[in-house]
């Protein structure tokens, strides 16, 4: 902390391209002359620089070098009858004069002196106790400020939406200055955007390691390794997840204009068609079970699909990482375990115990590295009339909400009285119904999208070229075998100590593995090996039958 109160220079311009003028340096000469005339030093330490930081928005105070310095006051960093030189109170805040002159108050309260180089006036305690006419000028000033930049915003808010409407009408094909551009792209000469190779390289690289089930650190180590990068500096981590999300990628442009959102089709050249964006929403919407977590990730378990057969609830994975490993370092294969949550968690489930994650691994690997097998569980539909009839029912609801809001709307309205406060509770219950229907049914919609995208899953040889990987635990092999996984089984149900309790030696394993298709195989595990001795088609048209857990086990 400085032991004397020092003079300090802040410069702000909302448009880069001002500070490459001259006013900045004859701020800074002003600054200068200004202390030196007082026996004061000019301090440079607190760099209080804002360009492209809108003071009618406030970015200055929210993002910027003034909401450092205010902060810095608040924390008595900034000694009392220290200095604030600008170049005009309109430099300090263009917001609406309540809130400028509040923040002029902050500064001249903390016992700072801020001076105006475009005309020499000071504003301080004393001056404005002895001058309160000041205080009147400053407020003027500030009310001008705040109605020019007001009055700018609406003239570019409108030729924003004229030229948006323009753009979607197809009567307008130049570039609308809103919002920022990705940064996959570039303004060509000819007023149109196009891709900068390298970087849609690495957008696409992206993507695809995403789609693989590649987690942010292996995706940015990838990147690093081939020399690519996401973003223009910044944690690349942190815009993964952006990226996949940004209708960009279509080629569309996004932008709303005071509450009015527009969409602008073919802004952009897209890097996906619509069933590529469709299934890669569908996937981003369920990222939260997709990535594998820890040194080992699961191939059965964290993906949301894996039940206990005898309760109902979810089976987790537990690795026991600090007890005696095996000497290439991995843990014993019975140190890695399948527990289900019921028992674990006293929510009623009657079968004890536990079990070796790494035998049901080994039989869903392999039962699916056999074509014939992995053939038979996919054949049949694919889901989609299913998904078709629901997003048909979403709809429907959605037009019935929409009728019903109308109605209580209209009732309200035609009340001449207050409206009676169980008709808002009601509206606003309906507006949140609609608004999570809605969700529902774009999340439908990017499910029908993908599966109609989709060929047939991935081929026996694919699981097959992963086997070894996945039983020495690399990290690669078992992301991508996760990733399988999670493509092909809508469920899989473990009865740990076999489906029939009352004839089981102890030996084995029932795995019921669902597909996607519907289609379902009882593999019988021997829980030593992971050698499956048996699969059976079954009917499960209705409930997945419960083994009778009456008996003691």
């Amino acid at each position: 902390m400085t032991t004397k109160p020092r003079v300090y220079s802040y410069l702000r311009f909302s448009d880069p391209k001002q500070a490459a003028g001259s006013s900045a340096d004859r701020q800074m000469e002003y600054a200068n002359r200004w202390a030196a005339e007082r026996g004061m030093q000019l301090d440079e330490t607190l760099s209080l620089r804002d360009e492209g930081l809108s003071a009618y928005h406030q970015k200055h105070v929210k993002q910027g070098a003034l909401g450092v310095f205010l902060l810095a006051v608040d924390e008595g960093r900034i000694l009392p009858g220290s200095v604030l030189v600008v170049e005009g109170l309109d430099r300090l805040s263009r917001a609406e004069p309540i809130q400028a002159q509040a923040q002029l108050a902050q500064i001249v309260n903390a016992g700072i002196t801020v001076v105006t180089a475009s005309d020499g006036r000071e504003y301080n305690r004393e001056r404005l106790k002895a001058q309160p006419m000041d205080l009147v000028y400053s407020l003027l000033v500030m009310i001008r400020a705040h109605e020019e930049s007001d009055t700018k915003s609406k003239r570019v808010k409108a030729a924003i939406r004229r030229q948006c409407q323009g753009w979607i009408a197809g009567t307008w094909r130049g570039a609308v200055r809103n919002g920022k551009d990705p940064h996959w792209t570039r303004l060509a000469e000819n007023n149109r955007f196009e891709l900068v190779p390298e970087r849609a390289v690495a957008v696409r690289t992206m993507i695809d390691m995403f789609k693989q089930g590649h987690g942010a650190v292996q995706t940015i180590r990838e990147l690093t390794n081939r020399n690519l990068s996401i973003t223009n500096g910044g944690n690349q981590s942190q815009h993964i997840y952006k990226i996949i999300r940004n209708r960009a990628l279509l080629g569309e442009k996004t932008l709303e204009v005071d509450g009015e959102a527009y969409r602008l089709e073919g802004y952009y050249p897209p890097l996906l068609s619509e069933n590529e964006f469709a299934e890669l929403q569908h996937l981003a919407e369920q990222r939260g079970r997709r990535k594998g977590k820890g040194e080992i990730p699961g191939i059965v378990t964290g993906l949301g699909i894996t039940y206990c057969g005898y309760c109902g609830t979810a089976v987790i994975g537990q690795n026991l990482m600090t007890r005696k490993r095996k000497e290439n370092g991995h843990p014993q294969d019975g140190h890695r375990r399948l527990i289900c949550v019921g028992y674990s968690h006293n929510q009623g489930c009657k079968v004890g115990g536990s079990c070796s994650v790494v035998p049901v691994e080994r039989a869903v690997m392999n039962f699916c590295a056999d074509q014939m097998n992995l053939t038979r569980l996919l054949e049949g539909d694919d889901g989609s009339t299913a998904l078709a009839g629901r997003l048909a029912q979403g709809r429907q609801s959605v037009k019935d909400l929409e009728a019903q809001i109308t109605r209580i709307t209209d009732a309200m309205l035609a009340d001449s009285d207050a409206p009676p406060v169980a008709f808002a509770k009601k509206a606003r219950e309906l507006e949140a119904l609609l608004a999570a229907k809605q969700k529902e049914i774009e999340a439908l919609e990017h499910e029908l999208a993908a599966s109609a995208n989709n060929t047939t899953p991935a081929a026996a040889e694919a699981w097959a070229d992963l086997v070894q990987g996945v039983e020495e635990l690399d990290y690669e092999a078992r992301t991508q075998a996760r990733q399988l996984v999670a493509d092909t089984f809508s469920k899989i149900v473990v009865f740990r100590k076999g489906f029939d309790l009352t004839n089981n030696p102890d030996d084995t394993i029932d795995l019921l593995l669902i597909a996607k298709h519907g289609n379902t195989r009882m593999l019988r595990i021997d829980r030593r090996t992971g050698a499956w001795n048996a699969a059976e088609d079954l009917d499960l048209s209705g409930d997945i039958p419960l083994p009778n857990t009456s008996i003691g086990v």
